[in-house]
């Protein structure tokens, strides 16, 4: 199993790249723990260890264990294989990861419940962190006694926190878009999931024929709210549009509206914005 060290009682990799440069040779691991013998220990998720963990979180008033419950009786999760308690008091439920399939790390912040899986790290037991002036480690809590499958990212983001549906364009037909929607479900985006959030929904408005101005319009203060800086969300809207539109979205963002233009406006978009993207 690759391994990295991570920072004492702490999350952050001690090494250059991160979970990148985890490795399974003995004495590389060796030399790492030699320097740091307390660090904690990181495991990258996805292809390079075979496995993919469910992390539910408890932290605050988001309690991700109810969202887990549901999913749980909804039979999505049925073949964990290892159960590890965490020191907040969530879980991080470990699957054998899916072979030749890539499932990227995501998070589903409003329910408490992230997915790690390529381009992903969860710590291991025993490692331990402080929580409130005290020692928590993680710790094993339960090995299934039965055959352990693997779960369907996907469908599991699709059931904790479903995407707006947006319908698909019809060649000649004026569709209708609800960009209020869509912004509000990228204001609801958490840390993680932002950016990747604010470029799905203005794919689907690209798609549906808003314009890359409109575009920023219906979405820019949403995505502000979520916790991205102004020209984040101006390349995001960009690389959208340039991915949905290749003949013509790489510049036609620039040619409609600059950055400084439109992030001089009021920081909420105007209704009308919002009705010719949602009309």
């Amino acid at each position: 199993m690759p391994v990295f060290p991570c920072l004492v009682e702490g999350k952050r990799p001690l090494t250059r790249r991160g979970f990148l440069d985890a490795s399974s040779d003995p004495e590389q691991v060796a030399a790492w723990w030699s320097r740091t013998p307390n660090a904690n220990i990181g495991i990258p998720t996805g292809a390079a260890s075979g496995v993919v963990v469910v992390d539910v979180d408890v932290h605050g008033p988001r309690d991700g264990r109810v969202a887990y419950q549901r999913a749980t009786d909804a039979g999505l999760v049925d073949g964990a294989g290892l159960l590890v308690r965490t020191p907040t008091g969530g879980a991080h439920v470990y699957f054998p990861a899916t072979p030749g399939r890539e499932q990227r790390s995501w998070q589903a912040a409003d329910v408490g419940v992230d997915f790690r899986g390529d381009g992903g790290y969860i710590i291991a037991p025993p490692s331990r962190r402080i929580i409130d002036g005290n020692v928590r480690r993680y710790e094993v809590a339960d090995i299934a006694a039965h055959s352990v499958g693997t779960v369907d990212a996907a469908r599991l983001r699709d059931f904790l926190d479903p995407r707006p549906v947006v319908p698909p364009r019809a060649e000649g037909t004026a569709m209708v878009v609800d960009g209020k929607r869509l912004a509000a479900w990228v204001a609801g985006r958490g840390e993680g999931e932002r950016n990747r959030g604010l470029f799905w929904a203005a794919c689907r408005l690209a798609e549906n024929g808003v314009s890359p101005s409109d575009a920023l319009d219906a979405l820019g203060a949403a995505a502000q709210s979520a916790g991205l800086g102004d020209r984040e969300i101006t390349t995001t809207v960009r690389s959208a549009y340039r991915a949905t539109q290749p003949a013509s979205g790489a510049t036609s963002i620039d040619r409609t509206q600059s950055a400084e233009r439109w992030f001089g406006r009021s920081a909420s978009p105007s209704s009308a914005a919002l009705g010719r993207a949602g009309r």
